[in-house]
């Protein structure tokens, strides 16, 4: 090739390579000759060139929001959640059928109870550490749910811009340490937590032949835990639920504690009839209208299972609706 035609070529190329530069890098810093002329007319004359891009980079990052916008998941909204696991469809409603399959029938669901000043977040409680009749290996009767099972879970519940809640049934094992064992998906800004006392045993009891129980120091410890990681992590704020269907499964319930990034929903469980249910959510509510409240409805076992509109009219209006 004559020598005329490499030049030529060579300067072709150079050329190309600049436009791609300009076009990928907003015409800045492919060449200092150009640098120096953006700085001067953007800058008022300063030599260095990129104040304008530094500026850009030390920018703090967008916090980050909930899936359906916005940091605070109450007041402003009213939750409604599917609760199970894959295991066995008698967990609840949530893991009969695909995570897609159970997405699809939450959120024809959860639309019941949207109203104009106050939207419907859906969300997917998956038991996270499911209590056992046996001790295991470790003597403590829960069993954790395996990784890739809440990573299809969570991957589900964003396809539905919905909430993944965690559920812990810790046996004989602690409801704090379980808590901080979930701390890979705690950090996501859609992941939340729930305890269940139900399933909190004692030394000697067992899974099935007692009731247990949990008191305001463990579920406050949570709490700050979560807060925590809510403040260092600059996330949305976290739902954490405490289920509870008899008068002594929280005990001192009088100090638990809401930290700052906590929303803390006690949730009245246990399945009857509605006028059962009426007024257990009566009685564990009354005098607490400060608090968060959720109600649970069973699909299977209630007895004339109330509708949306019959659960709305509850007082006070329930921020959290569980089905199972």
């Amino acid at each position: 090739m004559e020598p005329d035609a490499r030049r030529r070529r060579r300067e072709e190329a150079r050329r190309r390579t600049r436009r791609q530069r300009l076009t990928v890098l907003g015409g800045g810093l492919a060449l200092g000759l150009l640098v120096l002329v953006v700085a001067v007319g953007a800058g008022g004359g300063d030599a260095g060139g990129d104040g304008g891009d530094r500026e850009e980079a030390q920018r703090p990052a967008k916090p980050a929001e909930l899936p359906r916008g916005g940091r605070s998941i109450l007041p402003e909204n009213r939750v409604v959640a599917f609760y199970g696991a894959p295991q066995d469809e008698e967990l609840g409603v949530l893991g009969i059928g695909s995570p897609a399959k159970a997405g699809r029938r939450l959120e024809r669901q959860a639309k019941a109870y949207s109203r104009r000043k106050r939207p419907v977040l859906p969300a997917f409680e998956l038991i996270s550490t499911i209590v056992q009749r046996a001790p295991g290996d470790d003597g403590d009767y829960a069993e954790p749910q395996k990784p890739a099972v809440i990573d299809r879970y969570l991957r589900a519940a964003r396809r539905r811009k919905a909430l993944l809640i965690l559920d812990i049934q810790p046996g004989r094992a602690s409801f704090v340490e379980e808590t901080k064992a979930l701390r890979r998906w705690l950090e996501e800004p859609d992941v939340s937590l729930a305890l269940d006392p139900e399933w909190s045993m004692g030394p000697g009891e067992v899974p099935g032949q007692s009731i247990g129980s949990t008191d305001a120091q463990t579920v406050n410890r949570v709490s700050a835990y979560l807060s925590s990681i809510v403040r260092e992590k600059r996330l949305p704020q976290k739902l954490l639920v405490v289920h509870r269907f008899t008068k002594g499964m929280i005990k001192d319930e009088g100090s638990l504690r809401e930290p700052p990034g906590v929303a803390l929903a006690v949730n009245v469980d246990g399945f009857g009839t509605q006028a059962q249910k009426k007024a257990k959510y009566r009685e564990f509510t009354r005098g607490k209208r400060s608090r968060r409240n959720g109600f649970k409805l069973f699909l299977r076992e209630d007895t004339g299972l109330m509708t949306p509109r019959q659960t709305l009219r509850l007082r006070p209006s329930p921020d959290l609706i569980v089905y199972e």
